[in-house]
């Protein structure tokens, strides 16, 4: 009886164990939440409203879902979307929307990437990575161009994701 007991509170220790659960195949992975995507909303429209600029701001996660949204007042509805499709664009490639886009328009045998039509080549969309994994994507739209849309954003992560690590 005695072995018995040992034996099950042994196997619930090891149930309990995190580890565990990820040697068995359970995937952990870093992921954007709702705090740090709302954080880096902020962050990235404060640095275009210090230029005096206004955006649309959205924040994906590892998997393409959009986590956050805002749109200042007076910005294009197209801009909605299209900061999406540019985080989304990001997240996919693992690169800057921006460098996507002069990729497709300078290198001949990457032309059709404008033929997918879930990937914008517009510059805005910018990975977020935490080390060498890219955890997900924010697209800013409407600030005034490709250069300035991808450097609010760049603000915003240098900003925000050291704090978080």
């Amino acid at each position: 009886m005695l072995a018995k007991t040992i034996r099950t509170t042994a196997l619930g220790l090891a149930l309990c164990s995190s580890s565990v659960f990820a040697a068995d195949g359970v995937a952990q992975r870093a992921d954007v939440t709702l705090p740090l995507a709302n954080q880096l909303i902020d962050a990235t429209l404060a640095a275009c409203h210090e230029q005096g600029r206004t955006a649309v701001v959205a924040v994906v996660d590892r998997g393409g879902n959009l986590v956050a949204l805002q749109r200042d007042d007076n910005v294009g509805p197209h801009n909605t979307l299209a900061a999406q499709r540019k985080a989304f664009t990001s997240l996919s490639t693992k690169n800057t929307s921006r460098a996507l886009s002069d990729l497709a328009r300078n290198t001949p045998d990457a032309e059709n990437l404008n033929t997918l039509g879930e990937l914008l080549l517009l510059g805005g969309g910018v990975p977020l990575k935490v080390e060498d994994q890219v955890i997900g994507a924010i697209g800013v739209a409407g600030a005034g161009g490709a250069k300035t849309d991808e450097g609010c954003a760049l603000t915003a992560i240098e900003q925000v994701l050291p704090k978080t690590l």
